[in-house]
């Protein structure tokens, strides 16, 4: 009798505990959506309601004037697929691209490694490798433009240099990455340092005990625990500097460069929404880089998945 009571009395139990678990996890969610609300509202109105939008306008002729925008279908995306500017500019922020990923990647590591294990002034090159990256981009970009000017600036009186930094096409985007890195080192350094704080010391002691030199210490222990932040920073590093346009356009006075040679593909679809008025065909051209950003930032999550399940 006591057997059969507890096994009907056990059942219900467990039902009870599932039921008041299912009714704390429904208040849990009720009371966190009220902290999280604010947040997707303005995630809606400011990145949801803008992407739609966009893409809506992509298959029409719409334009800045406010005259009515009649449906054109794919003639939009026709035309920038075959428009040779497109292509010129995205090649632009592809080799911008290509030429700050492995430098700021490599700055930072090794200002990171510097700050790390310094003895001596510890909070103050902390300081002075993450300043930068506070200032405005209008701010870093107007200093390099006074810097890299070849009459007044300190580049060419310092190094002996006659280089026109910004009136040759052959330099041009060179300082443009110079005036990024300065600017933007600082995060990827802030990121880089953490992770070394977090290395267990202990590693480092048993590597000195069995006779490893410092490089060897680096090389076998720092850079495989800096693997993940790695990839983060060169993840971060590709998709913010596909997007360059501040420091290009504020160093080069509003213009496209010398030959063109700074014209970004964020530039150009600026230029045709609002200097040419079509809204659809920037329209267009936004949601195909879009597109673009997004399959990197797919692949970066593909690649690291396969490299966690084959470490598994």
């Amino acid at each position: 009798m006591t057997t059969s009571a507890q096994t009907v009395v056990a059942p219900a139990r467990a039902k009870t505990a599932a039921d008041t678990a299912t009714v704390r996890r429904k208040q849990g969610f009720q009371h966190g959506g009220w902290f999280v609300a604010p947040f997707l509202t303005l995630f809606a109105l400011f990145v949801i309601w803008p992407l739609l939008r966009g893409v809506y306008l992509s298959f029409t002729d719409a334009n800045i004037s406010g005259d009515t925008a009649n449906f054109v279908g794919l003639d939009n995306y026709r035309e920038a697929l075959g428009d040779p500017l497109m292509w010129d500019t995205l090649g632009h922020s592809a080799y911008f691209t290509l030429l700050v990923v492995p430098c700021i990647t490599v700055l930072a590591f090794f200002l990171a490694m510097l700050a790390h294990n310094i003895e001596r002034g510890k909070w103050l090159w902390r300081l002075c490798f993450f300043a930068p990256f506070l200032l405005p981009s209008t701010v870093a970009a107007n200093l390099w433009q006074w810097l890299f000017n070849p009459g007044t600036g300190m580049i060419n009186h310092v190094f002996g240099l006659d280089t026109p930094w910004l009136a040759d096409k052959s330099y041009a985007m060179l300082a443009v990455v110079i005036c990024t890195l300065w600017w933007t080192v600082g995060f990827s350094f802030l990121l880089y340092l953490a992770a070394l704080q977090g290395i267990p010391d202990h590693l480092y002691e048993a590597a000195k005990l069995d006779g490893a030199n410092p490089w060897h210490r680096t090389v076998h222990i720092t850079l495989p625990m800096l693997r993940n932040i790695t990839g983060l920073v060169i993840a971060l590093q590709i998709l913010a500097s596909l997007q360059v346009f501040d420091q290009a356009v504020v160093m080069m006075d509003f213009t496209p460069g010398p030959e063109e040679s700074t014209r970004t593909i964020v530039q150009y679809t600026l230029e045709e929404g609002f200097t040419s008025y079509r809204v659809g065909y920037a329209s267009a051209i936004s949601i195909i880089f879009f597109v673009i950003i997004a399959s990197v930032a797919v692949a970066r999550m593909w690649l690291l998945r396969k490299r966690e399940e084959g470490v598994r």
